[in-house]
């Protein structure tokens, strides 16, 4: 299950699993969504495979083509660990380790 939320400070909470069965749906929220940065809590992010990586390296797409950014805050080690292996920390604003 994959959850999508915007709250009132303007940042996107995303929980669960964003993965190859939740991609559609996450893309579809993601769409609809704008900001300089776009701000994506993750700190309630379980798992992302290629499917969600390619749903983040979209957004990211669409979001720079107006000036904006993705900026990913409350990146938990194991998500952070497949970013750095993938090469897609260089690819996002992410937070300070923790």
């Amino acid at each position: 299950m994959f959850e999508a939320e915007r709250g009132e400070d303007g940042r996107v909470r995303v929980a669960g699993r964003l993965d190859a069965a939740q991609a559609s749906q996450a893309q579809a929220v993601l769409d609809g969504l704008s900001g300089a940065p776009l701000v994506l809590d993750c700190s309630g992010l379980d798992y992302i495979s290629s499917a969600g990586l390619g749903v983040l390296l979209k957004t990211q797409k669409r979001l720079m083509a107006t000036g904006g950014r993705l900026r990913l805050e409350g990146v938990r080690p194991h998500i952070r660990d497949i970013l750095t292996y993938s090469g897609f920390d260089q690819l996002f604003e992410l937070d300070a380790a923790p």
